[in-house]
């Protein structure tokens, strides 16, 4: 009978297959480059927020007491650079606007009354727009002055919600349309402050939009 043979080789002498490890330094210095890119991607993102969002809206501070009681002094408060580029003024809008060089460089706070065309009346403690005597829930007190104004194109008349102690266009006069910064929206400091800006529509106007 033939014998048969095979060719083998002691298991103990069989290469094992092996894996190059990585060296604790190779891994850490990956690892550390991964997290300086999402560090670096990170702040690249939080810039460009910062310049969108500081682009499209403005913080600003409310200074002095001739918006209470809708707004209170040293309150900060957000708005929008925007809005008005979208659409007009609308009347009731709570506006951030330069004053009058005359008056002071410190952006006023007030609220928009009468738009461009309109007749303007104060009289009896009452505001009076177009021959219409307007409801003010929003108001300190009754303004105790008296005049009539007519609002131009391209202007608008803004008062403070304080209407006697308000340097506003009762005093100085209207407001050209260049001059309005922005739509202010909402009031974000301090805290119990905060919420959106107390905008006003008036129904009894309605047939004058």
């Amino acid at each position: 009978m033939e014998e048969e043979f095979v060719d083998s080789v002691p298991s103990e002498d069989i290469p094992e297959d092996t894996e190059e490890e990585e060296s604790p330094s190779m891994t850490e210095s990956f690892g550390f480059s991964s997290w300086v890119q999402d560090a670096l991607e990170t702040l690249l993102l939080a810039v460009i927020m910062f310049l969108v969002i500081n682009t499209l809206t403005g913080r600003y501070q409310v200074h002095g007491q001739s918006m209470e009681p809708s707004l209170h002094d040293g309150e900060y408060i957000l708005a929008s650079k925007v809005t008005y580029h979208l659409h007009s003024p609308e009347r009731g809008d709570i506006v951030v606007l330069d004053p009058p060089a005359e008056q002071s460089k410190v952006p006023y706070v007030k609220r928009i009354i009468g738009l461009p065309g309109d007749e303007i009346e104060i009289h009896d403690g009452r505001v009076w727009i177009n021959g219409i005597a307007i409801h003010e829930p929003y108001i300190n007190e009754p303004p105790a002055y008296s005049n009539s104004w007519h609002v131009p194109e391209g202007s608008y008349f803004v008062l403070g919600d304080n209407r006697n102690h308000s340097s506003d266009s009762h005093a100085w006069g209207m407001l050209p349309r260049s001059h309005l910064v922005a739509k202010a929206i909402f009031c974000y400091w301090p805290p119990e402050s905060w919420g959106p800006m107390p905008h006003y529509t008036y129904p009894e106007l309605a047939g004058e939009q």
